[in-house]
């Protein structure tokens, strides 16, 4: 069976090779397609239909290959665009952010000339629920600042005292810590109208988390009331005067019934830190500055 289906192949093979030689012949020495030729054309018209489908097709194909390589390098070239675009911008806001603290820096020096003053930069608070800290990006390798030192916004307001200092960053206790405290002028005496009361401010734990600090033993004749201005007083050394501490928050007697306090309301809100200067050292007073209500 495999003989004889080998054997009419081999007829129907020569029968073709036969039927093309003839066409050839006939269209070449007599110039016209004759029977044969016709016949000839009628058996591969089906052919030769589906080989132009075919080429059709691959040429579709390849088209379509083309473009598709086409989109793929435009579609690059607007990743690399974007790319370039986004690192063009992240560079404009760091310029940005330089020229923000360049510009603190000069209104911080203009408004204190007599301080000499470190700028810091935020970098994370401590995570601690018995304190309130934070942590900036200098230390001792790369700055004079030592523990105990004043820390400012450009504004004049004190936010904190450095607490720890290691090489390249520091720990920053806030005014509401419990480890802080600081002399401060408030209110005025009875008969008096400038801020001579001296009283201490200092954290405490009771109104940490309420964002308050507080005024303890307000003596009875210190007239002070809700709104008043609370700066530091300059005595002891550790701050200049005239720093606003914030204001009176409200006034309130102990439970003892004996005494008076008061809470304080920093005017700087503590969370939005991002800029700060560790005051390094300081000559003459600066109450003019921040006058007391």
């Amino acid at each position: 069976m495999k003989a004889l289906l080998t054997r009419r192949m081999l007829i129907i093979a020569s029968v073709a090779v036969l039927l093309a030689i003839i066409t050839i012949v006939s269209v070449n020495v007599f110039n016209t397609t004759g029977p044969v030729t016709g016949f000839a054309n009628t058996v591969t018209r089906p052919v030769r239909a589906l080989a132009s489908t075919v080429a059709g097709t691959y040429e579709e194909i390849f088209t379509a290959i083309y473009r598709y390589e086409d989109l793929q390098k435009r579609h690059n070239e607007l990743l690399r665009l974007v790319a370039q675009y986004e690192q063009d911008n992240r560079d404009n806001r760091a310029l940005v952010e330089e020229i923000e603290e360049l510009r603190q820096l000069l209104k911080f020096r203009e408004l204190h000339p007599s301080y000499t003053d470190v700028m810091a930069t935020f970098v994370s608070w401590n995570s601690d629920n018995w304190s309130s800290s934070f942590t900036i990006n200098i230390g001792y390798a790369n700055s004079d600042i030592k523990p105990g030192m004043g820390v400012a916004t450009e504004h004049g307001m004190l936010i904190g005292q450095v607490f720890d200092v290691g090489a390249d960053t520091s720990t920053v206790i806030t005014v509401l810590d419990t480890k802080f405290s600081a002399v401060v002028n408030v209110g005025h005496r009875e008969g008096e109208d400038v801020g001579t009361g001296s009283v201490t401010a200092e954290g405490n734990f009771s109104y940490m988390r309420s964002g308050l600090l507080t005024l303890n033993d307000i003596d009875a004749d210190l007239l002070v009331r809700k709104g008043d201005m609370v700066v530091t007083s300059g005595d002891g050394a550790v701050f200049p005067p005239g720093l606003i501490v914030g204001e009176v928050d409200d006034v309130l007697r102990h439970t003892s019934g004996i005494g008076r306090f008061a809470t304080i309301m920093p005017l700087h809100d503590i969370n939005s830190i991002t800029t700060v200067f560790v005051i390094t050292s300081f000559d003459s007073p600066d109450v003019s500055d921040a006058p007391v209500n």
